[in-house]
């Protein structure tokens, strides 16, 4: 298992800690942070959720070999649709501390954080067309929203990578930090919601999410049909394994 857990002065913290394999996610590691999250929902000592990685590496993504091995469960039953139904459905203050890589869901799960600090050295990317696969945790909603629909094209058809600036200035994340102060700040604002009517805090922010979430989880859904079928084709079969092996991909013969 490479997630850690903790709780400590009213913070829970969900390290992912997987850096020999640049933090990729594999499924039992959904699995944990789904109950991780919830568990920090159920519990009254936590007052709001902290979510970081390693240093210099937030989270490459999926772990490409693990999901090409895996069987497909009925997407209800996956424990990556498990975990984006457990971080849209936490009704607690969810912080984000990102230094290094976000690709992927590593992207994809700011959208759904209530605070998300990036290192000035921060790089982040959703390159799920060039995988052969499509957008995921709503993101072919809320990325346009953000946005705007020709740059989203760009993050989305052509995967382009942007920088932590511009995440703060499409409104993905909060502030730029130096990459020694993200883990410590967003540490620091998490802990203030200790000094806070929890109650209160909870309520609205049932309130704010209220008005989307069913046009959310329908979209986490709808994607997630797509994206399970498309891992199955010979496209994202002949990306990620091009990728494995360390080659462009050839997609003259699609």
């Amino acid at each position: 298992m490479s997630i850690k857990t903790a709780v400590l002065n009213g913070v829970a913290t969900i390290e992912i800690a997987r850096p020999e394999k640049k933090n990729a996610i594999t499924v039992e590691m959904y699995q944990a942070m789904a109950d991780a999250i919830n568990a920090a929902g159920e519990d009254p000592a936590v007052r709001a959720l902290l979510i970081a990685g390693q240093p210099g590496i937030f989270t490459s993504g999926n772990d490409l070999q693990d999901f090409l091995n895996r069987p497909r469960p009925n997407i209800d039953a996956s424990p990556v649709f498990l975990f984006m139904q457990a971080l849209m459905a936490c009704d607690k203050p969810v912080v984000a501390a990102v230094t290094g890589a976000a690709i992927g869901i590593g992207a994809t799960m700011l959208l759904h954080c209530d605070f998300v600090y990036v290192a000035d050295d921060a790089r982040l990317a959703m390159p799920f067309a060039s995988l052969g696969l499509v957008p995921e945790f709503a993101s072919s909603v809320l990325v346009p929203r953000l946005m705007g629909g020709r740059r989203a094209a760009e993050k989305l058809l052509l995967g382009d990578p942007f920088t932590a600036e511009t995440a703060v200035e499409c409104g993905i994340a909060n502030a730029v930090l130096p990459a020694n102060e993200v883990l410590p700040h967003a540490r620091r604002i998490a802990e203030r919601f200790n000094a806070l009517p929890p109650g209160a805090v909870r309520e609205s922010k049932r309130l704010m999410r209220e008005p989307d979430r069913a046009a959310l989880i329908d979209a986490v859904k709808r994607e997630g049909a797509i994206f399970s079928a498309r891992l199955a084709s010979a496209e994202a079969r002949e990306a990620m394994q091009a990728v494995l092996e360390k080659r462009k991909p050839d997609f003259s013969k699609f």
